[in-house]
């Protein structure tokens, strides 16, 4: 049986900090934004280690969340300004139900322990007509084969798994597609030369892809999970957003 684990907080920012981050940011970051060109208005929320993949929505949205497990850890987000990341359990998120219009989840579900109960938690917590954006590593890509980075630790989907997962979770896939092409090595030529890997590995290869990145759509006439027992849940003060003075009900 594949052993889950979160990656340490550090060590994902490190990874970020490094220039094959750098690069798999700006070839992930390109897919989202490609998905979600406008996100005006809208209250968006990153789970797990999400904060590289969020700057560049923080001038559009309502208000931006940057959520991180308990067991990973958090960092201060952004570095300027006003905090807005929160340490959080994943599978009591301390959010309103239907408060978030779009949640991003990267380096999350290939560690989670118990992705039924952590699925049900996004499904609470996403709005009706809202939109999730699913991060992970691809199942026959040479990224989830070393453990260099953060994608070769934890669970590896194939994009026929994630479709499945989401399924079950009450979510409606809506696209796949995928990216990091290049290979998890280091050496500048490599690095420099990914947007070109991206095209050759898109028409050629498109399979080996370091990731899959899904979005999908909320069931909303599917049955609500039972959950069992009840919580006492304390809801997070967020940070005030654009509709605070527009008089738009905020997340507390």
């Amino acid at each position: 049986m594949l052993r889950t684990m979160w990656i340490d907080v550090v060590d994902l920012r490190d990874f970020y900090a490094s220039p094959l981050g750098q690069a798999a940011r700006r070839m992930i970051r390109r897919k989202m934004r490609a998905l979600w060109p406008d996100v005006t208005g809208q209250r968006v929320l990153g789970l797990g280690y999400a904060a590289p993949y969020l700057d560049g929505f923080r001038d559009e949205a309502d208000r931006v969340i940057a959520a991180m497990p308990a067991r990973q850890g958090v960092l201060r987000w952004p570095s300027q300004g006003g905090a807005q990341a929160a340490l959080v359990d994943e599978l009591d998120l301390p959010f309103p139900d239907l408060s978030m219009d779009r949640i991003i989840l990267v380096h999350t579900l290939e560690c989670a322990e118990q992705v039924g109960p952590l699925m049900r938690e996004i499904w609470r917590v996403l709005s009706d007509s809202g939109r999730l954006l699913v991060v992970v590593p691809n199942r026959s890509g040479l990224w989830a084969r070393f453990e260099r980075t953060p994608f070769g630790y934890g669970r590896p989907y194939s994009p026929r798994q994630l479709s499945l997962l989401l399924r079950e979770s009450m979510f409606t896939p809506l696209s796949t597609d995928r990216a990091l092409y290049m290979p998890p090595f280091r050496p500048s030529m490599l690095v420099r030369s990914a947007p070109a890997w991206e095209r050759a590995g898109a028409a050629l290869w498109s399979s080996f892809a370091g990731v899959v990145v899904m979005e999908a759509v909320k069931q909303i006439y599917a049955a609500t999970p039972v959950t069992q027992g009840k919580r006492r849940r304390g809801y997070l003060t967020a940070p005030q957003g654009r509709s605070a003075a527009a008089g738009r009900s905020p997340l507390v």
